[in-house]
């Protein structure tokens, strides 16, 4: 018998990579959905956050459940109302799996949530573990009541796997075709100073990590779901530009543009985050893209 997985979150950019490489692997993909009868190639329960309500069907269903549903961080201005729908979407999510875990005659083994390591906040060229300090910033609150409210599931006794996800890799969406458009209209520049760090995972990998904490019962707890080489904004913006076959013309964009842009979001792109690979890379997990050019190449040798 094929294993049940049920995605929250199934038709962003992680979720919709993730459930074709869950069906190539053999096993059976269902998604919870506020609008079910909307075309998916999927399975789909409905579900709605704001009215706490779940089909009781969904839970029933599933072998393992995998966690990655939460409002856009980049996709719009942050005024507080967008900021509570960033934090609550996260939270009351969590919130609505567990208490239908704990109600329901369920066969569900594991539950693996996203979080990010925005969590680490601004930290510098420090490299950061599991174990270090967290920050107290919007974005690394929002990751702290994310993975609390997801955190609960263990108390039911259920094999509980937390990835902080770094910057995800992808042509489908997220930050690299944001950090590639400039470049496309050869306008391309480091950002800030260009000295933060960027710690970032190929989409491929990254579901591969989730796929893994399924099939490996020693993944238990909180995992930075990084490639093994951090890069520097300006190491970042030069190997995008070369994969590209763009020159890059402009210095650096300064701080306060960004700043007059992207208000609060520009430490989205600011921060210099440099995250640990290891604890991930020690339970065995080998990685298909190690290095920044790799990853590239994979999106942009196919020609966007």
């Amino acid at each position: 018998m094929p294993k049940k997985i049920l995605i929250t979150g199934g038709s962003g950019m992680i979720g919709s990579r993730l459930s074709e490489m869950l069906i190539d692997q053999g096993y059976e993909v269902a998604h919870l959905s506020r609008d079910p009868n909307k075309f998916s190639k999927y399975k789909t329960f409905r579900w709605d956050i704001k009215e706490g309500y779940i089909d009781d069907n969904a839970i029933t269903y599933a072998d393992y459940i995998i966690h990655l549903a939460g409002a856009g961080v980049a996709d719009e201005k942050w005024t507080e109302e967008r900021k509570r729908e960033i934090l609550n979407s996260r939270v009351d999510s969590a919130n609505l799996l567990y208490n239908c875990l704990q109600k329901s005659d369920h066969r569900v083994k594991g539950f693996i949530s996203a979080s990010a390591i925005g969590i680490y906040g601004n930290s510098g060229d420090q490299l950061v573990s599991e174990e270090s300090i967290l920050a107290d910033d919007f974005l690394a609150e929002v990751c702290k009541a994310w993975e609390a409210s997801a955190w609960q599931v263990k108390n039911l006794g259920l094999r509980t796997v937390i990835f902080r996800l770094g910057i995800v890799l992808s042509n489908k969406g997220g930050a690299l075709p944001q950090l590639a458009l400039p470049i496309k209209m050869m306008a391309g520049a480091p950002l800030g100073t260009g000295k933060q760090y960027m710690s970032w995972i190929h989409i491929d990998d990254a579901c591969r990590l989730f796929i893994n904490a399924v099939e490996d019962t020693q993944f238990e707890g909180v995992y930075n779901a990084v490639a093994p080489h951090p890069v520097t904004n300006s190491e970042f913006t030069k190997e995008l530009a070369e994969v590209m076959h763009k020159p890059l013309v402009l210095p650096k964009v300064p701080v306060f543009a960004l700043n007059l842009v992207l208000g609060q979001k520009s430490g989205v792109v600011l921060d210099s985050q440099r995250v640990s690979a290891n604890k991930v890379l020690q339970t065995g997990f080998t990685f298909e893209y190690n290095y920044l050019d790799e990853a590239l190449e994979s999106f942009y040798d196919k020609k966007l």
